[in-house]
């Protein structure tokens, strides 16, 4: 019965932001397009020389973003200080779990859950790494290039685990 409920329609989410970070520690730079490379990750990221790595691409729930403000007391949190290459909005992350996913043209593999670093009490002060803890998001393989843009459906593919199937 669970496993049937796992495996139910999704509604598809959109892509909310974009963010590339070009080295090492430098600030992570917003931007309405990007270039994903297969195998690799995002073009301009740090991570897209990782080639077949896990960490190619790394996303975040614009709804995780809201729960670690409340957990930080504030009102809301850029999502450049956590670092992730996309924010999507109206989808539940934990539902790609295992899955293969499309973001406009481009076709991801869930890799893992995104954990927060050592930077989290950096980026966001005292108590910042607690507040992530949970809501990292996720990273996740570059199976398909193709661009990315701004407001492109996020959109989880239904069948096997593999990708197998049609879009939920």
């Amino acid at each position: 019965m669970l496993a049937r409920l796992i495996d139910g329609p999704v509604a598809p989410g959109r892509l909310a932001w974009i963010g590339l970070r070009p080295a090492r520690r430098a600030p992570v730079r917003a931007v309405e397009a990007a270039r994903a490379e297969r195998g690799q990750g995002l073009s301009g990221d740090r991570f897209a020389s990782t080639r077949d790595g896990a960490r190619q691409v790394t996303l975040i729930a614009a709804e995780q973003l809201r729960a670690i403000a409340g957990y930080l007391a504030r009102e809301a949190v850029e999502p450049a200080r956590l670092r992730r290459n996309l924010v999507v909005e109206g989808i539940n992350l934990s539902a790609l779990r295992n899955r293969r996913f499309r973001v406009g043209e481009v076709l991801l593999e869930w890799s893992g859950d995104c954990h927060p670093c050592s930077r989290m009490d950096e980026e966001l002060g005292p108590g910042g790494y607690n507040a992530v803890r949970g809501h990292g998001g996720i990273t996740a393989r570059v199976i398909e290039g193709g661009a990315l843009r701004l407001g492109d459906p996020v959109e989880r593919l239904l069948g096997t685990p593999d990708g197998g199937g049609v879009l939920a």
